[in-house]
């Protein structure tokens, strides 16, 4: 008996469906009640015959109607939006560690330092070479 009188308890006192839709609406809900009606009619032909004659009788059906609404907002979800975040922070981060490789990659050796450090030491041998003989 506790039990049904705990569920009873909750069933009362729990969120209504009006409670729902007023804080959809705080959080963004736009309702349009502009709408489309489309109705998909056929047009039958059905041969009849009438003293020899053959006469088309046409019927007017409509098959289906489809209601498109235009303009309709939903807002997204915590998850939502979170997943979306998440998404765009990885994408940049992928961008910029390919930015990151490509500027590696395009890196060329200096050669004009190259060059300049191999006649230094050639200097340097050469003198070096020179005071070695004189000395020696």
């Amino acid at each position: 008996m506790r039990i049904y009188s705990l569920f009873l308890i909750i069933g009362l006192f729990g969120c209504s469906a009006n409670y729902h839709y007023r804080k959809a609406v705080k959080k963004g809900l736009e309702l349009t009640q502009t709408s489309d009606t489309i109705r998909i009619a056929t047009l039958d032909s059905i041969p009849v015959i009438k003293h020899d004659t053959i006469v088309y009788e046409h019927f007017y059906s409509q098959k289906d109607t489809v209601v498109f609404y235009k303009n309709v907002y939903v807002p997204k979800t915590r998850l939502e939006t979170r997943i979306e975040y998440k998404l765009k922070r990885d994408t940049i981060r992928m961008i910029t560690r390919v930015e990151v490789q490509k500027a590696k990659a395009s890196k060329k050796p200096n050669y004009l330092w190259m060059v300049i450090g191999i006649l230094f030491l050639g200097i340097i041998l050469f003198v070096a070479g020179k005071l070695a003989n004189k000395y020696l």
